[in-house]
């Protein structure tokens, strides 16, 4: 059900987000539907609270080397259309269905970044790292002009030269 209001998200906008549109793109009832999220706004929340989990784990799991959790961030964003593009479309949900809930995501980007910034690089290449791979997220979400095949490689081969040639 997550998934089928990531799709409709993406492909139809905020606004075609109903519970309908929603049961209909996962081939249950609405009642069904209802059985597991009692609103609109709670699906959202599942959907903000499944990418939470995920990302705090990929950054938990990261490792203590110098580094090791900036490089889990950079992972993160290897493949177009990937995991990585769950926090855009988390964001939007966000922002067009439920602005509350986009509180829990400023939560959550605060606690990464003091990851990045405790991870024995310099902040700024941390922070130069996160917004280029959340730059990237964007790209592919909404279909910006993305990176794609080699020209991607080679984005995330420079942004990992930066972490390994760091300065703390």
């Amino acid at each position: 059900m997550l998934d089928a209001t990531e799709r409709v998200l993406v492909r139809d906008g905020g606004d075609a987000v109903t519970i309908a549109a929603v049961a209909r793109e996962a081939g249950v009832s609405k009642g069904g539907l209802f059985y597991h999220f009692a609103s609109k706004e709670l699906l959202i929340e599942g959907l903000i609270a499944r990418y939470v989990a995920s990302f705090d784990e990929l950054i938990a799991t990261a490792g203590d080397e110098p580094g090791a959790a900036t490089l889990a961030y950079l992972r993160s964003a290897e493949q177009q259309g990937g995991p990585a593009s769950q926090p855009v479309i988390a964001l939007l949900a966000a922002a067009v269905v439920n602005p509350r809930a986009l509180e829990t995501l400023r939560d959550r980007y605060q606690r990464w970044q003091h990851r990045l910034n405790d991870d024995g690089l310099a902040s700024d290449v941390a922070t130069t790292i996160r917004f280029a791979v959340d730059g990237l997220w964007l790209a592919d979400t909404l279909d910006l002009a993305p990176a794609r095949g080699k020209a991607r490689q080679q984005v995330i081969e420079r942004l990992r030269t930066l972490i390994q040639n760091h300065d703390t």
